[in-house]
């Protein structure tokens, strides 16, 4: 961990939720589900993506989506689509620079498609902790483990991530790692952030949450 004498320090004050785009990175192979577009696989008769929307939009001034294959269907959805600047499905951190590029805000929060049970208090969460521990980055903790694909970055974090993937660098771990962190802790609901990899899990997920399934 490092502290980068390049990033300011945050002011003492709130972050609203205007000072916020949102991103659902959409932008995987989706190997372990078949190469399925787990974005696009279907949960109780929406999209994975539909539910997050749903929770996740509310907690920011703008949403976008971060996609590199089936454009024309996350295209529809009604947010603007980015696709990574990077070819061959580089992973996560190559999702979260195109969006930084793209947000017209101070702050970009993060969130994968495949996450259909994300807190509606993410964004806020994450913005206190940012403020209260003065990090250059929030990101979640559930108690066990961090969870990197869940953050509250800064905008001006762009240059150090492209610098980062330039490097070549791939791992969201290690980039999050590398910074001071503030931790929102989770460890009240750990399983809000379990994601669907495959098939099996779908069954298990539509069997504890029986919301989705109605």
């Amino acid at each position: 961990m490092y502290n980068n004498p390049n990033i300011p320090q945050l002011p003492s004050m709130m972050i609203n939720s205007q000072q916020i785009t949102a991103v659902i990175l959409a932008g995987g192979r989706g190997s372990r589900m078949g190469g399925r577009d787990k974005g696009l696989v279907k949960l109780g008769g929406k999209t994975m993506i539909e539910h997050v929307i749903a929770t996740l939009a509310p907690q920011a001034g703008a949403l976008m989506i971060n996609a590199n294959r089936n454009l024309a269907a996350y295209q529809a959805l009604g947010y603007p689509v980015v696709s990574d600047e990077l070819d061959g499905f580089q992973g996560p951190l190559a999702g979260i620079l195109a969006a930084l590029h793209a947000t017209p805000s101070q702050y970009l929060l993060c969130a994968p498609c495949d996450v259909p049970g994300l807190p509606a208090d993410l964004g806020q969460r994450l913005a206190a902790a940012l403020l209260d521990q003065q990090g250059e980055m929030a990101v979640v903790h559930d108690g066990k483990s961090l969870q990197p694909a869940f953050a509250l970055i800064p905008v001006a974090l762009q240059q150090d991530l492209q610098a980062c993937l330039l490097r070549g660098e791939r791992k969201l771990h290690a980039w999050c790692k590398a910074h001071r962190l503030a931790l929102a802790d989770y460890s009240d609901q750990p399983e809000s952030f379990a994601n669907i990899n495959d098939a099996a899990e779908l069954r298990r997920f539509e069997e504890r949450q029986g919301r989705y399934t109605r």
